[in-house]
């Protein structure tokens, strides 16, 4: 199976609802143009993997993340692993610890959710970003 991403969103602003979107344009060394986070310097953008999602019986979007892809395992990799989709590409800053908002959605999840909370990237090449975009590993990845 090629992995992919099969969702995309952007927080607004901050407590309120995510905004699903087809695309986005990534801004390398920002992030995604329209989102809380742009501009910041290791959170810029948030993935989780379907299968996870799946596993917690949540709802793409419900735990706040930017990105939702299927068939690659997200959760950790090392801080300096760069991940392509489409024509962007982002570099792992760290696994996104859950919060306590997650105890929100259902109790006991952010303790279940340890180390499978997301991970955090930030924008290195930027460009447009779509459901659907290809997500590979570059073979000159390699951690920092």
């Amino acid at each position: 199976m090629n992995a992919e991403l099969t969702h995309l969103f952007i927080k607004a602003r901050h407590k309120e609802p995510m905004v699903p979107v087809q695309s986005v344009h990534a801004i390398s060394g920002k992030g995604l143009e329209g989102d809380v986070a742009y501009g910041k310097n290791r959170r810029q953008v948030l993935l989780i993997e379907a299968e996870t999602l799946d596993e917690f019986g949540l709802a793409p979007g419900v735990v706040r993340e930017n990105g939702v892809t299927r068939g690659i395992v997200l959760a950790g990799m090392p801080a300096g692993t760069r991940l392509q989709l489409g024509e962007v590409v982002l570099e792992v800053t760290m696994d996104c610890e859950p919060c306590p908002f997650m105890e929100t959605l259902r109790p006991g999840l952010e303790k279940a959710m340890d180390g499978r909370r997301g991970t955090l990237f930030r924008v290195v090449d930027g460009g447009e970003l779509y459901v659907g975009a290809s997500v590979t590993l570059p073979e000159l990845s390699t951690p920092a």
